[in-house]
């Protein structure tokens, strides 16, 4: 049996998989009750191929909506690069924006539904593990103090980047780490810009302003519009931790994108008109020598959590259940398989974790304004196209959904009856 220590989207997806290929498993979650909540999220297509092999495409289909481009501009709003996605970039699966709660919820009722009322078990906070020659005991506590234990072959913390199950193989480790910048979330009704769905990325390094729609347009044209407008403050103030991931009124950062209005996109509007917004800090962790101790393991974000500037962190956590399980199939419910999914993609994965750091895929913008020496250079006068075209190539290599190697590779488990 598999002790799955999460309800999210990396502990959710690990038990549909468990259950896929017929290992038994519980979810344990801290929370009192799943809500959908969260803000938008893209799933790339080499998570949306483990989605649909797990017979989910109906469910994405509904709640989601298809990504048609990604396209990035300078602060006054001139174009640097846009390129199609999924389906449209000659993907075989879609790339989709979802809520993440949403999807989240999606999860929740289709690991009920397959495995049944008692497979997840919230306000169950794990307090610490002990390994065992033969098996792991997991120790958990309730919001009312009561405390019990659960045995099984192996613990899987899929439990986020506040892991319970980290933090005992690293009691030193501490907070999550800030680089300084600050990031304000909302989600707003209007009209897409550009696309039915473009991811919109406007602006520097240190100052910029993100976009993508989340639903379907209605009938009126309008969709709720995912966005995140981010700031680093050139005086770095580190704020206590109960700052942090709290609703704030949009007036208390709107003064920083007032003058962002051009043709096609009007930046105060929509942040005016979010019904809400949240500030969190830009924060992930750095890698570690190993996720493995005996019979834990580590995964999603809980493993290598990393800033979300290339819109996969979510997708990561999809494959990483997915990687797992074909190791499970071959090796059993064993440390040798967790020591060989391990093996196989940590060096990788702490990689990506330092590119995104570097700013992924956006660290573009950064080379034209190095580079820009007078305001009115065009940014084709800046940098060769060629050279941005090789850079999105090189970043979704890293990440894995380079398309050519995509397309051609069989998916990680396939369909199984």
């Amino acid at each position: 049996m598999i002790i799955i220590a999460g309800g999210g989207i990396a502990g959710l997806t690990m038990a549909l998989t468990c259950h896929q290929l017929g290992i038994e498993c519980r979810v344990y979650e801290s929370s009192e009750a799943l809500r959908p909540l969260g803000v938008g999220i893209n799933l790339q297509p080499n998570a949306v191929r483990e989605l649909y092999d797990l017979g989910l495409a109906d469910t994405l289909a509904e709640i989601s909506i298809e990504a048609e481009e990604w396209a990035l501009f300078t602060k006054d709003a001139h174009l640097v690069w846009s390129e199609p996605r999924g389906t449209l970039a000659g993907y075989r699966w879609p790339q989709f924006s979802v809520h993440r709660g949403q999807l989240q919820m999606a999860l929740y009722r289709e690991v009920i539904l397959r495995l049944g009322e008692g497979s997840v078990q919230t306000d169950a906070r794990l307090t610490s593990y002990q390994n065992e020659s033969s098996h792991v005991a997991a120790n958990f506590a309730g919001s009312s103090g009561h405390t019990f234990s659960v045995t099984g072959d192996l613990l899987i913390g899929a439990d986020g980047i506040h892991s319970a199950v980290r933090a005992q193989m690293y009691p030193n480790e501490g907070a999550p780490l800030w680089g300084g910048t600050i990031m304000w979330r909302g989600t707003s009704r209007a009209r897409a810009p550009r696309t039915n769905n473009s991811f919109i990325l406007i602006g520097t390094l240190d100052h910029r302003f993100v976009c993508y729609p989340i639903t379907k347009p209605d009938d009126d044209g309008f969709t709720t519009l995912n966005w995140i407008a981010e700031l680093t403050p050139e005086k770095r103030q580190e704020p206590a931790s109960s700052d942090w991931n709290r609703e704030v009124a949009t007036e208390q950062f709107l003064p920083h994108f007032l003058d962002w209005r051009f043709d096609w996109i009007d930046v105060p509007e929509i942040i005016r008109s979010a019904q809400t917004a949240y500030e969190y800090p830009m924060v992930d962790r750095n890698p570690v020598q190993s996720w493995v101790d005996d019979r834990a393991l580590l995964i999603g974000d809980a493993a290598h959590a990393m800033y979300p500037v290339g819109s996969n962190g979510a997708s990561q956590a999809i494959v990483d259940t997915r990687l797992l399980g074909a190791q499970l199939t071959q090796y059993g419910e064993t440390q040798e398989a967790i020591e060989r999914f391990q093996s196989e993609v940590i060096e990788d994965l702490s990689a990506l974790v330092l590119r995104n750091r570097g700013a992924g895929p956006i660290s573009i913008l950064g080379v034209v304004e190095q580079r820009r020496q007078t305001p009115d250079q065009t940014v084709h006068e800046i940098i060769n196209e060629h050279d941005i075209a090789e850079h999105m190539a090189n970043y979704k290599q890293a990440a894995g959904f380079a398309k050519d190697a995509l397309n051609a590779a069989p998916s990680i488990l396939g369909e199984i009856s």
